[in-house]
């Protein structure tokens, strides 16, 4: 018979541990709290169309305040005048200076030699010379011209009083019976036949006048227009030394020394550095609210100037729209063509203006609505934007001071009304 070892067990006392006991009453307390704190946010994470990260979305606070609406770029200097020089006329160059010589208006730049320009200019002046003899020649021949008429019209009209008196003589013979009837009458036939020559004289007197003062005006005419061509000759002929037509500095030289070219060649640039001007690339979408004179900041070299528009480019060029800015004052010394610039144009400037910082929600949703964040959720309501610059945007309606939106990732929340954002 095996024995057992119930000799040797013995009763053991447990005694209760009211420390144990009290923690887990505690923690049993503080699970409870907690989950009636974090009911409220189940429910609503319960209610939520979808769940997106709070790492992969940006925030931005409806503030009110100034707003100012301005454009900024970057610029480069360029002469507002910059003339470039073109042959006149073809021919061999001879250049007188080098790129970046100091020039004066009116200086010669080049020269360009066209023995066939000099040598048609030496001949329409022969040309002008032999008008000039045809002319003074038409003048003498009308002058002898009309001397010639004038003279048979006076012996025409000495005639006619003579056969006059003869007239008075026969008749007043006649009438003692003197003469017979037939003198009479053969005497008045003189007469008629003399005043009708004297009219004829006069006539003729008159109209080859007018006909020796149109032979004489056409060529007093046609010497005119020859002398004019000479002059244009002349005007081309002076125009092969090529001048700078303002103050400034050689740029760019675009042929060689002695180079050939043809008629309308470009030859050479001239900068006048005493007007220069800042020329940017402005975003399509603000150049429609750029105008002539508005104000404008040019900075560079660790100073500051004041400007304004000067022109605005009609053109668009890859989404962007050329605009120059003028110097409000005098022209700094120390810029150089080509320099690049900072440049910031005023547009619009307001005060107590309702603003977010700028986002993409305002592309995505074309700026009809936002999604408004409120623990943990982000909501979708519906807002009017106004005006934007280059990082708010103006808040018209739907939002108030304070609100928090989404401004950048809500294209991931798709149609969601209601979306919860996780941390």
């Amino acid at each position: 018979m095996i024995r057992d070892t119930s000799a040797q067990d013995r009763l053991v006392e447990v005694r209760p541990n009211r420390k144990r006991k009290f923690l887990l009453i505690g923690a049993g307390v503080a699970a409870a709290v907690l989950v009636a704190l974090a009911a409220p946010r189940i429910g609503t994470m319960f209610s939520a169309d979808t769940s997106v990260s709070a790492s992969r979305l940006s925030f931005g606070t409806v503030t009110r305040g100034p707003f100012v609406r301005d454009i900024a770029a970057e610029g480069k200097v360029v002469a507002a005048v910059s003339p470039t020089m073109y042959a006149t006329s073809a021919g061999a160059v001879v250049l007188k200076v080098h790129a970046g010589d100091v020039v004066k208006k009116g200086q010669v730049l080049a020269v360009i030699t066209s023995p066939e320009l000099t040598s048609k200019l030496s001949q329409e002046k022969s040309a002008a010379d032999a008008m000039e003899v045809d002319y003074l020649r038409a003048q003498i021949d009308a002058k002898k011209k009309r001397s010639e008429l004038q003279k048979a019209f006076d012996n025409a009209v000495i005639d006619q009083t003579a056969a006059e008196r003869d007239l008075n003589r026969y008749e007043s013979a006649y009438g003692k019976g003197a003469v017979p009837q037939s003198d009479v009458d053969k005497a008045k036939s003189t007469l008629d036949k003399a005043q009708i020559t004297a009219k004829h004289a006069k006539t003729d007197l008159s109209m080859d006048n007018d006909s020796l003062t149109f032979d004489v005006q056409a060529k007093k005419l046609a010497h005119d227009r020859q002398v004019y061509l000479v002059q244009d000759l002349e005007r081309q002929v002076e125009d092969l030394n090529v001048k700078s037509p303002v103050d400034g500095q050689v740029g760019q030289l675009f042929i060689a020394e002695r180079a050939t070219v043809a008629k309308d060649a470009q030859l050479l640039s001239v900068i006048d550095l005493s007007a220069l001007e800042v020329e940017m690339k402005v975003p399509e979408s603000f150049a429609r609210d750029l105008a002539i004179g508005m104000p404008g900041e040019i900075s560079g070299n660790g100073k500051t100037w004041n400007g304004k528009v000067s022109a605005v480019s009609p053109e668009v060029v890859n989404g962007e729209v050329a605009a120059r800015l003028r110097f409000d004052g005098e022209t700094p010394k120390q810029l150089r063509q080509s320099q690049r610039l900072s440049v910031r144009i005023l547009l619009d400037k307001r005060d107590n203006v309702l603003t977010v910082q700028r986002g993409s929600f305002v592309d995505e949703s074309a700026g009809r609505y936002a999604y408004v964040v409120n623990d943990g959720m982000a909501d979708r309501r519906d807002i009017r934007v106004g005006a934007s610059s280059i990082d708010k945007v103006e808040i018209l309606d739907g939002l108030k001071e304070g609100d928090k939106i989404v401004i950048s990732g809500a294209d991931t929340f798709g149609d969601a009304k209601h979306v919860a954002i996780s941390r």
